[in-house]
């Protein structure tokens, strides 16, 4: 007998297999009576019932002892979907020898041969609740790690944005946890053994885990991570993890002792200069002698020749008085260069900062000119006595101004102009020399002592040691507008009763 003309190959024996087959679990109540008519084999299985046995049986007999799923609760529910039709329940039934089994259960309203029935289809959920109740655990435990481990854990997708953070992590980046969080790269440089690096190439390292450093820039100075970047397998690759602890301290740490080779390296270059030094002015003070007795007498023929009337003569005087101007201030400074390398430790001499710049323009603007180059002088309206060594303090002006020239010389014309001062304040003797060139990327007396591209760094290490040695100070500072600003103080000689 055809049963469902839309499947003419199905007959009702057919209908009554795969009821059998069927691994969801059926009961067949009576609609008035809520009695157990039949049960397929997968209900029987798992109530550890035959159908013989599962007949006369009552809700109470194989339901949960807890209160919701009394028999008075148990058929309501099923009077209910005799009403409505339809009607879906968590229902606790208990098997034959006392396992209680959650089920999701459906009750559908079925018309019958003999009258209208409820099929009640249910499942075993015990299994599903289990893995619901540890992935809420997961999540519980995932949760207490992202708020209140100290660990900086990032997860990422293959394009490197950030998908989740831990809150340590969120304020180590500075990143805001109510705020998509966007690429990595947006909050510091990506690093492979010690050099930056693209997020592609650590993403291509990453096989599976790499080693990675971040230089996280979002503060004021700068933190400094490390760790690893993991390519988690079962996502299949598109997700990635990256654990990393802040080695800040070891780094700067580093960084320090850097410096301090580098200040070592410069001590033993500057003691080898001293005895270097020494050395040459030692040597230097024959020829320097001879070579002013020379000009000495070709500057009397000169004269001779001028008395004769010959045109050229004062041009060669020019030139002879010129070299010797330059001898006898280099005979001065290897003189006072002597003094200094040996061990000169208290300055005896009391000299104006305003007659020290005055003897040093002359050399200044022979520099400047050749640069085009303008020097404003500002002077102090009085005199400026400090204790000092003369000519090596004249060194240190010329230093600082030769290293003006040289950095507004390829500047724009209306830039070229450096500008010394002259005050006395605070107990003090103060120079300054300003530029309008690029600025100072950092303090070269707390670093490195040049940042020029062949410069040795002598001419501040000098000077920094001259100063110094004389109790004074001596700084280099931004200026404002742009440029920089080097400066010295020595103390007034009028402090120590001069």
């Amino acid at each position: 007998m055809q049963v469902d003309p839309r499947a003419p190959e199905l007959v009702t024996q057919d209908f009554v297999a795969m009821l059998n087959a069927s691994r969801m679990c059926v009961l067949v109540h009576d609609a008035a009576t809520k009695n157990i008519l039949w049960a397929n084999p997968a209900a029987c299985e798992m109530l550890e019932w035959s159908v013989a046995e599962l007949r006369p049986l009552k809700a109470h007999h194989m339901s949960s002892t807890a209160r919701q799923y009394d028999r008075v609760i148990g058929r309501a529910w099923l009077q209910e979907a005799v009403e409505k039709g339809t009607n879906s329940i968590e229902w606790h039934y208990r098997s034959r020898t006392g396992r209680v089994i959650p089920t999701e259960a459906i009750a559908i309203r079925v018309e019958l041969a003999q009258g209208t029935a409820v099929m009640v289809q249910f499942r075993d959920i015990e299994r599903e609740q289990e893995v619901e109740q540890e992935l809420r655990r997961t999540a519980s435990y995932m949760d207490a790690l992202a708020h209140r481990t100290s660990t900086i854990a990032l997860m990422l997708d293959r394009a490197g944005v950030l998908r989740f953070a831990t809150d340590t992590a969120l304020e180590v980046i500075g990143a805001d946890s109510g705020q998509p969080l966007g690429p990595l790269e947006r909050y510091g440089t990506l690093r492979l053994a010690g050099r930056p690096v693209s997020w592609p190439e650590v993403l291509d390292r990453a096989d599976p885990v790499t080693t990675v450093q971040l230089a996280v820039t979002a503060a004021e100075e700068p933190v400094w991570l490390e760790g690893s970047l993991e390519r988690l397998q079962e996502t299949g690759g598109d997700a990635l993890l990256m654990i990393l602890h802040d080695v800040s301290g070891r780094v700067r740490a580093d960084l320090r002792r850097e410096r301090e080779l580098q200040q070592e390296n410069y001590l033993a270059r500057y003691h080898a200069m001293g005895d270097m030094a020494m050395a040459i002015a030692h040597e230097l003070g024959q020829p320097l002698a001879a070579a002013g007795n020379f000009l000495g007498g070709a500057a009397r023929h000169a004269a001779s020749l001028a008395a004769a009337g010959e045109a050229a003569a004062k041009h060669v005087t020019f030139g002879i008085d010129s070299a010797v101007r330059q001898i006898d201030r280099a005979s001065a400074i290897v003189a006072a260069l002597r003094a200094f390398v040996g061990h000169l430790e208290h300055v005896r001499q009391v000299a104006d900062l305003g007659d020290i710049v005055a003897e040093c323009l002359y050399f200044v603007r022979l520099r400047a000119d050749a640069a085009g180059v303008a020097v404003v002088v500002r002077e102090h309206p009085g005199p400026v006595p400090v204790r000092c060594e003369r000519v090596l303090t004249g060194q240190v002006v010329l230093n600082f101004c030769f290293n003006a020239i040289d950095e507004v010389a390829a500047c724009d014309p209306e830039r070229r102009e450096i500008v010394l001062t002259t005050r006395a304040e605070g107990g003090e003797g103060v120079l300054t020399v300003e530029d309008r060139g690029r600025g100072l990327p950092r303090d070269p007396f707390a670093e490195s002592f040049t940042s020029k591209e062949h410069g040795s760094g002598i001419g501040l290490a000098l000077s920094h040691r001259i100063i110094t040695r004389q109790h004074g100070r001596i700084w280099a500072e931004p200026r404002d507008g742009g440029g920089s600003r080097f400066g010295f103080a020595l103390p007034l000689a009028e402090l120590h009763g001069e």
